[in-house]
C-alpha cells in the first residue's frame, strides 16, 4: 500500500502543517507563491501578531541600540577615529555573518517534523511567499536571540573598550542588510548597482536557491564559489 502524500491546505494556518511534509518539504518551500498577501501562520491571533514586522521597525529598534554600544567605546576613552574604524570593521564582519547565516542556517536541509517547522518560521516562509512584506525582515525578538551569541563572541575576542564599537558596527550592518533585503523585493531601483543586486537576489529565489547567498553584496559568494552560474538559453526557453 502506497502512503498518501501530505498536502498543505493554504487556507489554514501553515506553521503546524509544514512539518508533515517530511522529505517533500524542501521542494514545497522552494516552489514560491508570488502574492503580496501573506498566509496565516497560527490559529492564535496573539501568536500571529508576533510573526508580522514592518520594515521600518528594524532601524527604529536597532539603530538606537547600535548607537548605545558605540557610545560605550567612546566613553571608554578611545579616539573618535579608532571608534569609526572599529564600526566599519563591524559592518564588514556583518557581511560575512550575513553570508554564513544565510547559507548554513537559513538553508539547512530538514525533513523531520520540528526541523521543517522551525525552518519554515526562520526562513522557509520567505521562500514560499517572497512578496509577503510583513514576513520579510526579522522580528526584533528573533534578531535578539541570534545577536546574543554574536555579542558574546565579540566580547571574547575583543577588549572591553573595543567590543562595543565592533558590535555596534555589526548591528548597523544588520540594519543595512534587512532594509536592503526589503528594498530588493519591494523597491523599483533606477540605478545600475541596486538593479544588479535586485536581479542577483531574485535569481536566488526563482532559479537557483543554492547559490547567491549574499544580499547586500556578492563578495562572499565570489570568495566561496557560490555565485550563480549564468542562465543558459535552454533555461530561458523552459521559463
Amino acid at each position: 500500500m502506497v502512503a498518501q502524500k501530505f498536502v498543505v491546505d493554504l487556507n489554514k494556518p501553515l506553521v503546524f502543517q509544514v512539518g508533515h511534509l517530511g522529505e517533500a518539504y524542501d521542494d514545497w518551500v522552494h516552489d514560491p507563491i508570488v502574492s503580496k498577501e501573506g498566509p496565516r501562520f497560527f490559529q492564535s491571533g496573539f501568536l500571529e501578531l508576533f510573526t508580522r514586522t514592518a520594515w521600518w521597525v528594524i532601524p527604529t529598534v536597532w539603530v538606537p541600540v547600535a548607537s548605545w554600544f558605540i557610545s560605550n567605546s567612546v566613553k571608554s576613552g578611545l579616539p573618535s577615529l579608532d571608534v569609526a574604524l572599529l564600526v566599519f570593521l563591524g559592518i564588514f564582519v556583518w557581511t560575512l555573518a550575513e553570508y554564513t547565516l544565510h547559507r548554513f542556517l537559513f538553508h539547512v536541509k530538514t525533513k523531520s517534523y520540528w526541523g521543517n517547522t522551525l525552518h519554515y518560521l526562520l526562513h522557509g516562509c520567505h521562500h514560499k511567499h517572497p512578496m509577503d512584506s510583513y514576513r520579510l525582515v526579522f522580528p526584533p525578538v528573533a534578531a535578539a536571540i541570534l545577536a546574543l551569541p554574536i555579542w558574546n563572541l565579540v566580547k571574547l575576542i575583543c577588549t572591553p573598550s573595543v567590543a562595543p564599537a565592533v558590535f555596534g558596527g555589526i548591528l548597523l550592518g544588520y540594519v543595512m542588510y534587512d532594509c536592503t533585503h526589503y528594498y530588493l523585493h519591494h523597491g523599483q531601483p533606477k540605478s545600475d548597482v541596486p538593479k544588479s543586486l535586485k536581479k542577483y537576489h531574485l535569481n536566488h529565489h526563482y532559479r537557483l536557491q543554492n547559490y547567491g547567498f549574499g544580499i547586500t553584496s556578492p563578495l562572499w559568494d565570489k570568495v566561496f564559489g557560490t555565485v550563480p552560474p549564468p542562465q543558459s538559453k535552454g533555461d530561458a526557453k523552459r521559463r
